[in-house]
């Protein structure tokens, strides 16, 4: 039986995707109901059941990234070369 689910996992780079899956054998990870083979393990994460909790996952990784770039910029503009 498949369900709608949000991948998250490539959110900055890709958006969020929402795709069609399957339970796999294992709890907590999921395959994608796709003309690929696609298999997603972190719900929550990785992956979500609602579109809410991706786009809040989504908000979370950017805000993330954008620290991290702010960071890397004020070191870049510290840097002297004599």
């Amino acid at each position: 039986m498949s369900f709608t689910v949000w991948i998250t996992k490539y959110a900055l780079t890709q958006g969020i995707l929402e795709k069609e899956a399957e339970n796999a054998s294992v709890e907590g990870l999921i395959n994608i109901v796709d003309n690929r083979y696609e298999t997603y393990i972190n719900e929550g994460k990785d992956w979500h059941r609602t579109k809410e909790s991706a786009v809040k996952r989504a908000e979370e990784m950017r805000l993330k990234k954008i620290i991290n770039v702010e960071k890397q910029l004020q070191k870049l503009k510290e840097m002297k070369f004599e």
